[in-house]
C-alpha cells in the first residue's frame, strides 16, 4: 500500500461517521460486498466527509447558489482532488472503482458538489495521462491540493452531442495558438483556474489546449439560473483572441477528440455514481418516512403497494450499482468494450435512479414538494445526469452501434 493511501486511513478518522441509534444514517448506501479492505476504508472516508461537511450544508448552499470552495479544498486532504492521478505529482493513484465509491458516497450529502469534484478529477487525469512532464509538474501538484480548480470545455452553444460540429478555432501563429470561440454550460467557470479546451486546429482536426484562468481575452457569461446543481457555477466561457502558448498543447495536435472521448468513459461512470448516491439517500429517507407517516390509522409501510414499490426501488438501485462498478472495472482493465459498458451503465443508472427519486418524492406526498424536505433538491440535482456527459439517447446509440458493428 502506497504512503498516500495509508494517509487515507488517518483522514478517515478525521470526521466520525454519523449514526442514529448505532445505525448508519444512510444504511442503504453502504454496500461493501465484494470490496477489499482498502476499498472499504476509502468508502468510509468518503461517507464520513459527506455526512460531516456536505449533508449539513447542502440545502443552504443550494438556496444561496454558493460554490463551497473552502469545503472542496478540505476534500483534498482525503486525496479526492487527484483520485486517479499518479503519486509523484500529489495524486493517490486509485482505480475507477474506488473513484466510483467516492463519488457515490459524496453524493449522499451533496450531489452538485460531488459532481464538480468528479469533473475536476477528469481534468487532472487528462493532464496526467496526456501531458508531458513539464505540464504535469506545472499543474498537477496544485490541482491535487485544490489550489487550482479545473474545468472541462467541450460543449458549445450549437453543438452538444455533436462535438465534431464545434466552431471554436485555435489558429497556429507560430509561437502560439490564437483561440477564438465559445463553450457552453461549463461547470466551475468563473471560479476555475485551469480550462481544458477542445478547439479546431484544422478543418477536420481537433486539439486540446490548457488555458490558464488569467489568460487575456478569456471571458465568462452570466451564472446560469438552473433547475439544480446550484452549488456550482455554470457559465459560458468565451475566448476572444486568446494567445495560448504552444507548450500548452495537451497531447499531440489533432488528438483532442480522442482525449475528450477517453475522458468521457470515466466521466460517465462518475456521473452515474453520483446518481447512485443521491438515489440511495432518497430511498433511505423514503423508507424511514413511510415507517412513521400514518394514514387511515396505520403506517404507510403497512400498505402492500408501497412495500412492492420499495422493493422495486431497492432492486433498481442495486442493479444500477452493479452495472456502474462493472463498467469502472472495465476501464481499469482497459477492456476493448469499455466504452459500450460505460454507456450502458450511465444510461441505466441515471434513468433508474431518477425514477427512484421521483417515487421517493411521491411517497412523501405534498411534503416531498416542499423545500424544507431534501427530496426535491435531489430530484432537481439528479435530473441533469440524463443529459450531461452524453444524453440517455446518445448512450443508447453508442450501445447499439457497438452491438451492430462488424
Amino acid at each position: 500500500m502506497f504512503a498516500s493511501r495509508r494517509a487515507l486511513k488517518l483522514v478517515a478518522k478525521k470526521y466520525p461517521s454519523v449514526t442514529t441509534n448505532g445505525k448508519r444514517s444512510i444504511s442503504l448506501l453502504v454496500n461493501s460486498n465484494g470490496l477489499n479492505e482498502e476499498q472499504r476504508m476509502i468508502q468510509e472516508a468518503a461517507m464520513s466527509f459527506s455526512e460531516t461537511l456536505l449533508m449539513p450544508n447542502a440545502a443552504e448552499w443550494d438556496e444561496k447558489k454558493h460554490f463551497p470552495k473552502d469545503v472542496i479544498k478540505e476534500a483534498a486532504d482525503y486525496g479526492f482532488a487527484g483520485i486517479y492521478v499518479k503519486e509523484d505529482v500529489g495524486g493517490v493513484n486509485l482505480g475507477r472503482k474506488e473513484a466510483s465509491l467516492i463519488f457515490e458516497a459524496l453524493s449522499t450529502g451533496c450531489v452538485g458538489t460531488s459532481a464538480y469534484i468528479s469533473i475536476h478529477n477528469m481534468c487532472a487525469w487528462m493532464i496526467d495521462v496526456y501531458g508531458n512532464e513539464d505540464q504535469r509538474q506545472k499543474y498537477l501538484p496544485s490541482m491535487t491540493t485544490f489550489d487550482l480548480f479545473g474545468s472541462y470545455c467541450l460543449t458549445e452553444p450549437n453543438s452538444g452531442s455533436d462535438a465534431i460540429a464545434m466552431k471554436s478555432t485555435a489558429e497556429d501563429k507560430g509561437d502560439y495558438f490564437l483561440l477564438n470561440g465559445e463553450k457552453a454550460f461549463i461547470s466551475g467557470a468563473g471560479d476555475s483556474d485551469v480550462f481544458l479546451v477542445m478547439a479546431k486546429t484544422g478543418e477536420k482536426e481537433i486539439s486540446c489546449l490548457i488555458v490558464d484562468g488569467d489568460t487575456e481575452g478569456l471571458k465568462f457569461g452570466k451564472n446560469e439560473t438552473k433547475m439544480g446543481w446550484n452549488v456550482q457555477p455554470t457559465r459560458a466561457v468565451i475566448f476572444e483572441d486568446c494567445k495560448i502558448p504552444k507548450e500548452n498543447l495537451l497531447g499531440s495536435r489533432g488528438q483532442g477528440f480522442k482525449i475528450a472521448m477517453s475522458g468521457l468513459d470515466g466521466g460517465r461512470v462518475n456521473i452515474a455514481s453520483c446518481s447512485l448516491g443521491g438515489a440511495a439517500f432518497c430511498l433511505d429517507t423514503a423508507t424511514e418516512y413511510i415507517k412513521t407517516r400514518k394514514q387511515f390509522g396505520k403506517p404507510l409501510a403497512n400498505f402492500q403497494y408501497l412495500q412492492f414499490k420499495l422493493a422495486q426501488m431497492a432492486t433498481d438501485l442495486e442493479a444500477s450499482r452493479l452495472m456502474v462498478r462493472n463498467a469502472a472495472d472495465m476501464i481499469d482493465q482497459n477492456n476493448e468494450e469499455k466504452t459500450m459498458y460505460c454507456a450502458m451503465a450511465k444510461y441505466f443508472a441515471t434513468e433508474k435512479c431518477m425514477d427512484l427519486v421521483d417515487y421517493a418524492l411521491q411517497m412523501h406526498g405534498g411534503y416531498g414538494y416542499l423545500r424544507e424536505y431534501p427530496i426535491e433538491r435531489y430530484y432537481r440535482d439528479l435530473r441533469v445526469h440524463r443529459i450531461l456527459e452524453g444524453t440517455s439517447e446518445v448512450m443508447q446509440l453508442i450501445t447499439s452501434r457497438n452491438l451492430l458493428k462488424d
